[in-house]
C-alpha cells in the first residue's frame, strides 16, 4: 500500500491540474514555481511528502522546453525530500514526433526526453495518446498510455444523435488509419482515408479520399493539431467529394503559428479538441473550437494507481 496521495503541479495546466484534483476530492499541494529574474526556474515543495504516493500533472507543451525544465524540477525535488513513489502525469508528451533518426545525425529526442525524466526522479508515467505507441518502449519505468478515447466517443455519439445526415470517420492520412478505424467500429460508421503527399515538415498537400462521403458528415480524427495545415486542406477535399460539413476531433490542441487563423477560415463546422493542452484565448479566438475535458479520465487512473487497481479497464 502506497502512502498518502498527494496532487502537484507546474505552470503548464493548472486548471486541468485544478479538476483533478477536484474529482479527486483533494486539494493540490502547494508549490512554488517561479522563475528568477535570469530565467532559472526556482521549484520549492510547501507541503511535508516524505513516504507519499505522489502524482505531478505537467504536460510539455509550449513552451515546451521550460514546462519539460520545470516537471525536471519537480520530480527532483520530490525524490529530495524523500516522497515514496512519483508518478509524472503528461497529459503531452513534447517531443513525441522526434521518435526515431531521420536523417544519419540526428537524435531521437522523445527517447532523451524519457531518460531525462526517469534520471531526474519519475518512477512511473501516465501519458494520453502518445503519437507513437511504441515510445512506452523509451521508459525504463511503468507507462500508463491513455487513450481519449471515452471523451471523443461520447461527443460523436451526441452527433450521431443530433446530427440530420449519417456520420463518416475520416483518417488524415494512413498513419492514423488504425485509431479512426477502431473509433469508427465502436459508433458503427463508415471510414474513410486522405491520401496526401508531404513535401515539407509542418505542410502537407491533400490530394485524393479514399471512400464514399457524399451527403455524410465527414470527421476527420487525429491525435494533435499542430499547424492545421493538413487537416484544413483534408475538410476542403472532403467538401469538393460531396461531404454534407465537415467536423475534426483530436486529442491535443498544439495549435502553434497560422494554426487558430487556419481553423477559423477553414471548412470545418466545428472542432473538438480536450484540454491536454491549455488554450486560454486561443480558443476564444476561433469559436469553431469546443473542448471537452479529459479530467475524470485523469483522475480515475490516478485513483487507480494509487489504490493498485487496474488501469487497463480505462483503455476503451
Amino acid at each position: 500500500m502506497q502512502g498518502e496521495l498527494k496532487i502537484l503541479t507546474g505552470t503548464a495546466n493548472p486548471k486541468l491540474a485544478g479538476a483533478i484534483a477536484d474529482h479527486l476530492g483533494c486539494r493540490l499541494t502547494p508549490t512554488l514555481c517561479e522563475t528568477f529574474s535570469d530565467g532559472e526556474i526556482r521549484i520549492e515543495i510547501s507541503d511535508n511528502v516524505r513516504g507519499c504516493d505522489v502524482f505531478v500533472i505537467q504536460p510539455t507543451c509550449n513552451p515546451v522546453n521550460f514546462n519539460l525544465m520545470q516537471l525536471a524540477l519537480l520530480l527532483d525535488a520530490l525524490k529530495r525530500a524523500s516522497a515514496g513513489r512519483v508518478t509524472a502525469v503528461v497529459p503531452y508528451y513534447g517531443y513525441a514526433r522526434q521518435d526515431r533518426k531521420v536523417s544519419p545525425r540526428a537524435p531521437i529526442s522523445a527517447k532523451v526526453v524519457a531518460d531525462f525524466l526517469t534520471v531526474a526522479g519519475m518512477h512511473r508515467l501516465i501519458t494520453v495518446d502518445l503519437h507513437a505507441g511504441q515510445i512506452q518502449g523509451f521508459f525504463n519505468v511503468p507507462v500508463d498510455n491513455l487513450f481519449a478515447a471515452p471523451v471523443i466517443l461520447d461527443y460523436m455519439r451526441d452527433l450521431q444523435e443530433s446530427c440530420d445526415s449519417d456520420l463518416i470517420l475520416v483518417s488524415p492520412d494512413a498513419g492514423g488509419v488504425e485509431r479512426a478505424r477502431s473509433y469508427a467500429k465502436r459508433i458503427d460508421v463508415g471510414l474513410a482515408i486522405i491520401d496526401k503527399r508531404r513535401d515539407k515538415p509542418n505542410q502537407a498537400q491533400a490530394i485524393n479520399v479514399i471512400g464514399d462521403v457524399k451527403d455524410k458528415t465527414a470527421i476527420l480524427l487525429d491525435d494533435m493539431i499542430d499547424t492545421a495545415g493538413t487537416i484544413c486542406a483534408g475538410a476542403q477535399v472532403l467538401l469538393e467529394n460531396g461531404a454534407k460539413q465537415v467536423m475534426a476531433c483530436a486529442t491535443h490542441p498544439v495549435l502553434s503559428g497560422p494554426a487558430i487563423e487556419r481553423l477559423c477560415n477553414s471548412a470545418f463546422t466545428e472542432v473538438m479538441v480536450t484540454d491536454t493542452i491549455p488554450l486560454g484565448d486561443k480558443a476564444l479566438a476561433c469559436s469553431k473550437i469546443k473542448i471537452h475535458s479529459i479530467a475524470a479520465l485523469l483522475a480515475k487512473a490516478i485513483n487507480n494507481v494509487h489504490t493498485g487497481s487496474s488501469v487497463s479497464a480505462l483503455f476503451v
